[in-house]
């Protein structure tokens, strides 16, 4: 039997009771519609607040949660703009009432506020003439991770059906924050994995990865650390095989644009009008096959680079297009009359001779000077006949683990390749290694197995053998405030020869600390 509330008729006092539970259906409804509106939980959490004042007469709402790293109860929203700043106000465990409940496990019912010697105001927020309700947030059986509180308008005696409405408003909430924990438990996981993939594709794409000692190499490596710090637009000149994609990979990876798109392009793989779709997108129905809208390259590129390989092979007729978006960034979709706007570094490349195409007309000379405004150009691979030995050696251990198996390769398999003059450059070059792995029985690639290939060395027989000693590294000023940490340890270790411990007296460091910093910064070290 309940008690009826003193000086309330048994009737009314049912009446009362059944008003007060249909507007908390109502309440709880809007409540839950709330709480599946948004993952942000600060937010929901202060909108549910809301509710709770404006429709269910509770003031003062506010929801403590449990900091698991500091292991106390931090508030988490709060309903009531004259309120202190509530971000610093923190509750141990049993600490005030606020605290008793996260403890006990249990909701705390106080028909007079200021009866409670153990209720700490510390936000001087709650009316000491009004109740005060406290119920703990619980996640299934991990029990409490938080305190939903707020005041009742009035001093009725439906405190106890109040205080049950709260504890279900507060299961709804152990909800959200479950839920809002797991998202953020995946939002870091992947934000870990983003941040891990991008440092290995920025070392695996950074200026260590390109191999080179020949001058010609150390000025190409030079303008890539000087381009890439700027927005400018590249064109990188050299015979097919010689690693221009390689240089656009290094430029983008170590510019500001890193964190956005690396899109490449093969102009010459596609006819002008697949090219423009390609490039540039289309709409549903622009012509036969478009069953729906598609973005082109320069829009998924948006932020970062468009690499465009052979662009010297691209017709009269598609330059006039291309040197419009490249001047002013904007285009239209195939079949679309919308204009897009797009904010893309460009990087060209190609192998043949543009200066002679455009004093023959057949490449714009519009074009050719908005392309050529930092121009690289990629040295044949038998211009820089040094660098042959570590280049080898690179690419035998990229074949040995593509082959799953131990390879190794003589001196005088190297003296022999130093003797081609490689016209398929880098390219010729791993071809005949991995050749010449097929053909190796226990994995070693000696001279006879070089020779075994077909390598034709006619052409450099009169010339006496080259030795295989690394070249001197090209000086670099260690001071330059341009450079970063990471691009003044590398020039450092090639002035040395990769040798840490001269590095590190060029960089009066001790070698400890420069072994630690080749760790720390991903610096892939060579052996010679």
């Amino acid at each position: 039997m309940r008690s009826p509330t003193p000086g309330v008729s048994a009737p009314r006092e049912d009446a009362r009771r059944l008003a007060l539970l249909e507007s908390q259906l109502g309440v709880l409804f809007e409540v839950s519609s709330v709480l599946s509106r948004s993952l942000d939980l600060r937010q929901t959490l202060s909108a549910v607040l809301s509710v709770l004042d404006e429709q269910g007469r509770l003031r003062h709402g506010m929801v403590s949660l449990l900091d698991d790293e500091r292991g106390e109860l931090l508030i988490g929203a709060l309903h009531d703009s004259a309120a202190a700043p509530f971000e610093t106000v923190s509750y141990r465990p049993g600490e005030g009432v606020i605290g008793q409940i996260l403890a006990s496990n249990a909701p705390w019912i106080l028909p007079r506020v200021g009866d409670e010697p153990r209720f700490l105001d510390r936000l001087s927020l709650y009316d000491p003439e009004l109740p005060f309700i406290g119920v703990p947030i619980r996640l299934g059986e991990a029990g409490a991770v938080g305190v939903l509180a707020a005041q009742p308008l009035d001093g009725d005696a439906l405190l106890e059906q109040r205080a049950h409405f709260l504890e279900m408003v507060a299961n709804l909430i152990g909800q959200a924050v479950r839920l809002a924990r797991r998202v953020e438990a995946e939002q870091r996981a992947l934000r870990e994995e983003r941040d891990t993939l991008r440092r290995e594709v920025r070392g695996a794409h950074g200026f260590d990865s390109v191999i080179g000692r020949a001058d010609t190499m150390r000025l190409v490596f030079e303008q890539v650390r000087q381009v890439a710090k700027w927005n400018t637009t590249v064109l990188i000149r050299g015979e097919s095989g010689t690693g221009k994609e390689l240089i656009a990979n290094a430029i983008h990876y170590n510019s500001p644009r890193a964190r956005g798109a690396f899109v490449r392009l093969n102009c010459a793989a596609l006819p002008d009008n697949l090219l423009e779709s390609e490039l540039f997108g289309h709409e549903k129905g622009a012509f036969t096959g478009a069953a729906s809208q598609r973005k082109g390259r320069f829009e998924q590129a948006d932020g970062g680079t468009l690499f465009l390989d052979e662009i010297g092979e691209i017709s009269p007729a598609f330059q006039a297009k291309l040197l419009r978006v490249l001047q002013e960034g904007e285009f239209e979709r195939v079949g679309g009359t919308r204009t897009l706007k797009v904010d893309v570094r460009v990087i060209a490349a190609t192998n043949r001779d543009l200066e002679s195409e455009v004093r023959a007309g057949e490449f714009r000379e519009d074009l050719y000077y908005r392309l050529n405004v930092m121009p690289i150009r990629m040295p044949p691979l038998r211009e820089r006949l040094e660098d042959v030995p570590e280049l080898a050696r690179f690419l035998v251990d990229k074949i040995a683990r593509v082959q799953g198996r131990t390879l190794s390769i003589s001196d005088s398999a190297l003296r022999v390749l130093m003797r081609h003059d490689w016209p398929g450059n880098v390219r010729e070059l791993e071809n005949c290694l991995e050749r010449a792995a097929v053909m190796s029985v226990d994995g070693r690639i000696d001279c006879e197995v070089v020779e075994s290939t077909g390598l034709d060395v006619s052409a450099m027989a009169n010339e006496p053998p080259r030795p295989l000693a690394r070249p001197t590294a090209a000086k670099v000023d260690l001071n330059d405030p341009k450079l970063d940490e990471r691009e003044r340890v590398i020039a450092a270790l090639e002035e040395a020869g990769w040798v840490q411990a001269k590095a590190a007296r060029l960089l009066n460091m001790t070698p400890r600390q420069i072994a630690y910093r080749i760790q720390t910064l991903n610096i892939r070290v060579r052996q010679f």
